[in-house]
């Protein structure tokens, strides 16, 4: 029998503004998970929406292992899952890669299937349909990912150490189905340019550690604009750009989460209380504020 497995999958962003299913970036909070050979299936559950991640019963990671293991005609082995989550769910910050990794991962470990990191990686992106989020949960860092076929091609840098991100939760979740459901079909050739500019800008601002870029280089008209209604921080906390320490701003994924990149610790006190302001006493929200994962994160935690 497979001996037990632990992982620690990271909190994700995509999209960072034009990064529309390309560019996506790890946090510093984690689904830490614990799992050994069982009898019967089982989870104990802590931390966020335990409610949730606790069932046994419309589970995507107990479905998603099952079903890898299924279809490549391997033995179901029932698990004993320990779980500890910080990763809200439904709100654009990568709990479904992280969920659909740890299932992959888990799935492969007690199934013997024997794949490299990189097929887990291209096993997620099929499951996941897009490289962004589980790029940067699987490897780390801030990512610019790119499909050809079954593969997946992935650039990593290192965000700036000192750079910190406050992630603005609303009360509410959002399927990442009913944001897409809202974008258009096509796009006219000027809002194609600006976005190719943008996010241009992006990588290099992040490879070059500038700061004093992202400003310009997170704006967007391919997805933001259609998202807005249903994302009430965004149209309160995109002005802060460039303003109180905040250097961009852009939807967390799919939203409804607003992601704000502050580029130094010391800054976090005033680009708060900006936050607060601009939010008001009409709009609730948790601020999360967080580190970027380095580039060349391990998924597989030491006991």
């Amino acid at each position: 029998m497979p001996a037990s497995l632990s992982l620690r999958l990271p909190a994700t962003s995509a999209n960072l503004g034009p990064g529309f299913d390309t560019a996506a970036i790890a946090f510093d909070f984690y689904l830490d998970i614990d799992a050994s050979p069982a009898t019967d299936f089982s989870i104990h559950a802590t931390g966020r929406d335990a409610d949730r991640t606790g069932q046994l019963h419309d589970n995507l990671i107990l479905a998603t292992y099952q079903s890898i293991l299924e279809s490549n005609n391997a033995q179901v082995v029932p698990l004993a899952l320990r779980m500890d989550n910080a990763i809200p769910l439904g709100m654009g910050c990568g709990s479904s890669a992280a969920a659909i990794l740890a299932a992959i991962a888990l799935a492969n470990h007690f199934g013997k299937l024997d794949w490299s990191s990189q097929q887990i990686l291209e096993e997620a992106n099929l499951l996941e349909g897009h490289p962004d989020n589980v790029s940067a949960c699987w490897l780390g860092g801030f990512v610019a990912a790119a499909c050809e076929g079954r593969a997946v091609h992935v650039a990593q840098v290192t965000p700036l150490p000192a750079w910190r991100a406050i992630v603005a939760i609303p009360a509410e979740p959002l399927s990442t189905t009913k944001a897409r459901a809202l974008l258009p079909t096509s796009y006219n050739i000027a809002d194609i340019v600006f976005n190719l500019q943008s996010v241009s800008l992006l990588s290099l601002a992040f490879a070059q550690a500038r700061s004093d870029l992202l400003r310009i280089a997170m704006r967007d008209r391919i997805h933001q604009p259609y998202r807005g209604p249903i994302c009430p921080l965004l149209p309160l906390l995109l002005p802060l750009a460039g303003r109180h320490g905040i250097h961009g701003a852009a939807l967390s994924g799919a939203g409804p989460a607003v992601l704000l990149i502050v580029d130094d610790e010391s800054n976090l006190p005033q680009a708060t209380a900006a936050i607060r302001a601009a939010l008001g006493p009409g709009q609730q929200a948790e601020l999360l504020a967080c580190r970027f994962l380095p580039a060349g994160h391990n998924p597989y935690r030491s006991r």
